[in-house]
């Protein structure tokens, strides 16, 4: 079986992309819905003044709102309806996943199956909105208390602008919600990173722009924009080969007669370890959880005396502070999520149940302990491996001032669910394959019982 997976897989090419209409669809879909998430990022959110804003972000850019405004895909920038894009889900998805791995409530409605994981993504939902709606209120509160060259930045403060904006951003923020849920279901990929890939991408044309007009007005050595350039393509081919790299543990099967031999025949097949088994999930966990707090000191408009604007100011890209945080949640959720995706003592005794094992290993503790072992150093590993991509940028981007847009996070993002899309298109067109070759071979079967009756 898996020969033939693997023939199928270097058969299909591009060319049968024409046929596979469901693949259409699905992509054409996928199309659809993010440009419908780009107009969303342009509706600005109602009585904000749009020149004082700019003159405001303009004064306060830099730093974690920079970071902010990459995951939103400038929506922050604009202050549009999508501000908080889809971080509270994320919040939320990690407050429910700590919730499951320490209640065991909520272990026990995990293990429900289909049941329990609707159950656990309808409290996400819930969640999700209550913290939407606490950071769309201290979003609108700070506003309000925002002052630049020309005036205020709201309009007409007071009660009802306060009710209208949470209404509106949490508005948006759950339309976003349930755009990545239909994206997952209908379309290719997983919806709510290929909403962040989006505003990612949909910034970087200008952060190249802004780049380029930096070495062109001899505010950046030219020599700097090719280091930079050269560091990207870097950094890139290491995450692809990180990526792609795991480690795979050999499982045996006991002996079998096959038909037409005369000796028994052992089998053997693999469990294929990721170097990476997190993806991306890591960065986004830590950015989210650190972009909190530290958003709700950025528009609280306290002066440099106050301590939450010290603890702002320590937690700036570049700061020793930020990047240990920053690098212990990554290395947390490395291990974190790998834990929750790959359980090594229910692999185990799946293994046992079906009578496979492990060369040297006894079935069942020893083969879980075995598992766990090789899990963790190599998770060990891909934790370094994400700690370095995300840090090393930030390195650079703090001595020299280069644009944010090109950190180890973005890149990392991008890169990963690039990989990940092309790879499930490419599943995608391997089945369709497969249901030519068994429609092939049915219509020839029905040709021969033809044949055979005349």
């Amino acid at each position: 079986m898996s020969s033939a997976v693997e023939q199928l897989a270097k058969n299909a090419n591009w060319g049968t992309f024409s046929k596979a209409t469901e693949l259409k669809k699905r992509l054409w879909f996928v199309l659809g819905a993010l440009i419908i998430y780009r107009l969303g990022t342009y509706i600005p959110v109602p009585g904000i003044d749009p020149v004082v804003w700019q003159d405001i972000y303009s004064q306060k850019g830099g730093g974690i709102l920079d970071m902010f405004n990459m995951f939103s895909g400038g929506a922050l920038q604009r202050m549009t309806i999508f501000a908080l894009n889809i971080m509270p889900y994320i919040s939320a998805s990690i407050i429910m996943q700590l919730a499951a791995a320490m209640s065991k409530k909520m272990e026990a409605l995990k293990k429900e199956g289909e049941h329990g994981r609707m159950k656990i993504n309808q409290y996400t939902r819930y969640l999700t909105v209550l913290l939407a709606s606490v950071q769309a209120y201290g979003l609108a509160v700070g506003l309000e208390s925002m002052q630049g060259a020309s005036g205020s930045a709201v309009i007409d403060p007071g009660m009802f602008f306060r009710i209208s904006t949470v209404i509106t951003i949490v508005g948006g923020t759950v339309f976003l919600m349930w755009l990545g849920e239909q994206i997952t279901q209908r379309g290719i990929g997983n919806g709510i990173s290929l909403i962040i890939f989006a505003g990612i991408v949909a910034e970087l044309p200008r952060a190249i722009v802004s780049t380029l007009e930096l070495g062109r007005s001899d505010a950046m050595n030219p020599l700097m924009i090719l280091a930079l350039a050269a560091m990207i393509i870097g950094v890139i081919v290491l995450i692809v080969f990180v990526e792609r790299a795991q480690r795979r543990v050999v499982v045996q099967y006991p002996k079998r007669q096959q038909a037409g031999q005369s000796q028994p025949t052992s089998q053997q097949n693999h469990i294929p370890l990721k170097l990476n088994t997190a993806g991306v999930i890591p960065p986004i966990f830590a950015s989210s959880l650190l972009l909190l707090p530290l958003t709700i000191v950025g528009f609280s408009g306290a002066d440099g005396g106050d301590l939450t604007a010290t603890v702002a100011r320590h937690l700036q890209h570049g700061q020793l502070i930020y990047m240990v945080l920053y690098g212990g949640l990554i290395a947390f959720f490395a291990f974190f999520y790998t834990a929750i995706v790959f359980n090594p003592e229910d692999n185990a005794e799946t293994l046992q149940r079906h009578g496979g094992f492990i060369a040297g290993m006894r079935p069942g503790k020893s083969t879980a302990d075995y598992l766990d072992s090789v899990l963790t150093r190599i998770t060990a590993v891909g934790a370094l491996y994400l700690v370095f991509i995300c840090l090393l940028p930030e390195f650079m981007i703090s001595k020299f001032s280069l644009p944010f847009y090109f950190g180890g996070t973005s890149l990392l993002i991008v890169v990963t669910v690039t990989m990940d899309t092309v790879a499930q298109i490419h599943s995608h067109m391997i089945a369709h394959q497969y249901e030519g070759l068994i429609k092939k071979s049915q219509i020839r079967k029905g040709g021969r019982k033809g044949r055979g009756r005349r």
